[in-house]
């Protein structure tokens, strides 16, 4: 099986790791297993880059930038900001704020170009065969109702409108049916859920045309420069609530990586995901729950099977006690499901400096 690493060197001026440190490891993983990609960022240092990718491009590895859409850009630009339905802002609670989960507008076009702009400002020289286009969503349940109702401003209002949907009869409704109004007809496996209540149904429908229409203009956008395009994605089963619908987002990417991270207690892990569902729609007719097991992990995979792309699912090989708790057992399983589905790899994520050396010894018994 092939491998794609991730790699996580800092945040936009905080280094984590050093660039010397970065290849001791790659080369590391990269004797003990397949390895055609990396994806690495998104510190800003084009020396530090343009040593690694040197390195990697003589074992004929890619390496790709990790470029955050429409999250953790606001130290390093000036998006215009998110409302919700109700047109307030959406609050992030504080430790998520600070892990750079508060998400801008998807419908500003300065948002979109933001992004254009900072790879050109900072990256386009350092050496990358392509982008990893992450937090390509709206907020999810992590800010409660509003933050799933989102985005609400003048801009979206009439991008809603254009797909048929009024954003103030939207709000309407849901403060008519409050929970209910997330009652689901059914939800299969692969996410896209049918509404009890064609309102709601149309408003998910139409976020995510919204999402996919600005996720294909930076798709091709940067294809057109000749890069290798993939995005980062929420679990099919949840990814409706976000406005990610994986047929339409696909369309112009070079490959995928679903985060299947069921022992992620934080940000797009489906079952932290599912559970802040329950907490802020308790009264919703729904499933009672969603076990993280490997029938769960099976059906995500069986949900993108057929899809146009590249399919590299994504597990946590790195451990953080309360957030990551991994262990090497769980590591084996989860790859193992991912080859006996015949997809084209895996992604070892979210950041491989971190994964103990038992974690990885497991991804080798997959390969």
């Amino acid at each position: 099986m092939r491998y794609i690493l991730q790699i996580f060197n800092g945040a936009w001026h905080t280094a984590n790791v050093s660039p010397e440190d970065v290849i001791r490891k790659i080369r590391e993983v990269s004797s003990m297993i397949a390895v055609e990609k990396v994806i690495i960022g998104y510190h800003i240092d084009p020396p530090a880059y343009r040593k690694i990718g040197a390195e990697l491009h003589k074992s004929g590895i890619q390496m790709l930038l990790w470029l955050p859409v429409f999250s953790a850009v606001s130290e390093i630009t000036e998006p215009e900001a998110a409302l919700d339905i109700f047109g307030k802002p959406v609050v992030t609670p504080d430790q998520q704020a600070e892990d750079g989960f508060v998400f801008v507008c998807p419908s500003s076009g300065r948002n979109i170009q933001n992004v254009k702009d900072i790879y050109h400002q900072y990256f386009s020289d350092c050496g990358f065969d392509g982008v990893f286009l992450d937090r390509i969503r709206t907020q999810s349940f992590v800010s409660g109702v509003s933050g799933v109702l989102s985005c609400g401003c003048s801009r979206c209002r009439e991008a809603f409108l254009l797909r048929g949907v009024d954003i103030g009869q939207t709000a309407k409704r849901y403060e008519l049916l409050k929970d209910s109004f997330f009652d689901m007809a059914s939800w299969p496996m692969n996410g896209e859920f049918e509404a009890v209540d064609p309102a709601a149904q149309r408003f998910f429908e139409a976020k995510e045309e919204i999402i996919s229409d600005a996720v294909t203009d930076l798709c091709r956008y940067f294809k057109d420069l000749g890069l290798v395009v993939g995005l980062d994605l929420f679990a099919p089963f949840v990814s409706r609530f976000v406005g990610q619908n994986y047929t339409l987002i696909t369309k112009y990417a070079d490959f995928i990586k679903p985060m299947l991270y069921r022992r992620t207690n934080a940000p797009a892990g489906p079952g932290y995901e599912f559970a802040l569902f329950k907490k802020h729609a308790p009264g919703s007719h729904s499933p009672a729950k969603l076990p993280m097991d490997i029938t769960f992990l099976n059906t995500q995979l069986a949900a993108i099977q057929d899809l146009p792309c590249g399919k590299y699912p994504g597990i946590e090989i790195n451990y953080y006690e309360n957030i990551a708790d991994t262990d090497a057992a769980y590591i084996e399983e989860s790859l193992r499901a991912v080859r006996d589905h015949g997809l084209d790899g895996a992604v070892l994520c979210w950041n491989i400096m971190e994964a103990p050396e038992a974690h990885i010894k497991a991804a080798c018994l997959t390969c």
